[in-house]
């Protein structure tokens, strides 16, 4: 069995089926990381059962799938109706805080009025655990003990904080809507395990059609670890320079660029400004 050629066969029935490696990983039963070496050629002889799976999740033929040679696949895909910018971006991924909703100084604010500390400690302090919290490595529980522990308190609640001072970003529904009509978009976010959801929920993200989402405490990386990029990068089954970062902070931008990515830096405190620059870069 040519490994390499079964890889790029499996990988074009997924990009044809319109699945990403996460959500064939469900569907076929799979694990991330096994998914991912197979699409490399990196397994030598992948059983039959795991390749059959994947046949029936992408809904391909398995004997398609198996032969060295395949002509159906290699046919040009469907034609897509989403765009090309002249800048030659056609996939859209965007931060969460500081992008799509702001909360950082009300949130802080709160937080020192409660515990009787400035809300520069409070904020110090957040972004001293932070890391560790978006990646998983510790939970949010672990996270409010040891910001309680370093202010001498026992009240610090960083879920409650959060979410009653988010607000989304003015301006951001209608321009997302308009993004989703004609490129492919995304979320690649660093965040606390189930605030994305909860956003989502409470409409704060808007109700568009996400092709994929990056939440760094569900694939244990964050920005702006290469890891978190080649993994995005991957899910949107796009070349580098075809996708656009919308981000607030320089240093995750920064890798981006590095990644080759294209970037655009978001000032929340102009939202109407920088939805405009938006726009015009991605303009088709």
């Amino acid at each position: 069995m040519d490994e390499q050629a079964l890889g790029k066969r499996l990988q074009l029935a997924r990009k044809r089926a319109g699945l990403t490696q996460q959500e064939l990983c469900q569907k076929a039963g799979l694990s991330y990381s096994t998914l991912a070496k197979i699409e490399r050629g990196a397994i030598r002889s992948p059983s039959v059962f795991t390749v059959a799976h994947i046949a029936t999740a992408t809904g391909t033929p398995l004997e398609e799938l198996l032969e060295t040679v395949d002509k159906s696949l290699s046919s040009p895909a469907p034609t897509s109706s989403k765009k090309r910018s002249k800048t030659g971006v056609r996939f859209v991924y965007f931060d969460v805080n500081g992008t799509l909703v702001r909360f950082y100084q009300r949130a802080f604010t709160d937080a020192a009025q409660d515990l009787g500390v400035a809300a520069d400690v409070i904020e110090t302090l957040f972004w001293r655990h932070n890391e560790g919290l978006c990646s998983g490595r510790n939970s949010l529980e672990d996270f409010n003990r040891e910001i309680s522990k370093e202010l001498g308190a026992t009240a610090f609640d960083w879920h409650k904080y959060y979410m009653e001072n988010v607000q989304a970003m003015p301006g951001m529904d209608e321009l997302l809507r308009w993004c989703a009509q004609h490129y492919e978009v995304g979320i690649l976010s660093n965040n606390a395990a189930g605030f994305i959801d909860e956003l989502r929920r409470k409409k704060l993200i808007p109700d568009v059609e996400f092709k994929t989402i990056v939440d760094s405490c569900q694939v244990g990386a964050v920005k702006p670890e290469p890891k978190i990029y080649e993994l995005a990068q991957e899910l949107a089954a796009a070349e580098a320079a075809e996708i656009l970062l919308v981000d607030d902070t320089r240093s995750f931008l920064t890798a981006a660029d590095r990644a080759g990515w294209q970037v655009l830096w978001f000032d929340e405190d102009d939202p109407e400004d920088n939805i405009d620059r938006i726009k015009k870069y991605l303009e088709f």
